[in-house]
């Protein structure tokens, strides 16, 4: 029998996002699930992978095997004009075959983000990548009013995921309360996916 995982993927420009991917990690993994993190190259303007098919260091690329036997799936991006940055749109713009088999269906998912300022289009950037779940037919995980952070939280952090101010505190640094909204989605995320594979 396959050993259960959580997937996340994202894209990272400035580390805000891959901080964020790595809080949700440690809360998934409080609840003894494996996770695998997988990011995505970078593109050029006339969007063609530029980077090499291993990347030089971090997380390695996302395959379409990843995405097909994963558990549940968590996807990140900065937001780029109210939108997921290219990279990652890139790669998603290419699961059309993975849409057609209905491999991530009923898998459970959720979305984060990170802007350079308070009101720079998190929200809308969580709807764009929850979009590309529903086509998929996942099941969409928000972010509840009973994590306590997210009641507390004057930076990132919103209800329907996990985010990140980066102006707040002028660094890519997650504050307490961002991480802890970070954490206990990924901690959710793992008991929605035992329970949905029990």
């Amino acid at each position: 029998m396959k050993e259960k995982f959580l997937l996340i993927l994202f894209y990272s420009a400035s580390g805000s996002v891959r901080n964020l991917a790595h809080a949700i990690a440690d809360g998934a993994e409080e609840y003894d699930l494996k996770v695998k993190l997988r990011t995505v190259p970078k593109i050029s303007k006339d969007n063609k992978s530029i980077n090499h098919d291993i990347p030089d260091s971090g997380e390695i690329y996302c395959t379409k095997e990843d995405l097909i036997n994963c558990n549940g799936l968590a996807i990140g991006s900065p937001t780029r004009f109210g939108s997921m940055a290219a990279p990652l749109k890139y790669f998603l713009d290419s699961t059309g075959d993975i849409w057609s088999t209905n491999a991530l269906e009923n898998k459970p998912g959720i979305a984060f983000t990170s802007t350079g300022s308070m009101h720079g289009g998190q929200e809308v950037t969580i709807f764009n990548l929850i979009t590309f779940m529903l086509h998929h037919g996942m099941i969409i995980s928000g972010t509840p009013y009973s994590f306590t952070n997210l009641n507390k939280t004057k930076s990132g952090g919103t209800p329907y995921g996990p985010s990140h101010v980066e102006n707040f505190n002028s660094s890519n640094e997650l504050t307490k309360d961002e991480y802890e909204i970070a954490k206990n989605s990924g901690a959710r995320l793992a008991q929605l996916i035992k329970k949905i594979n029990a």
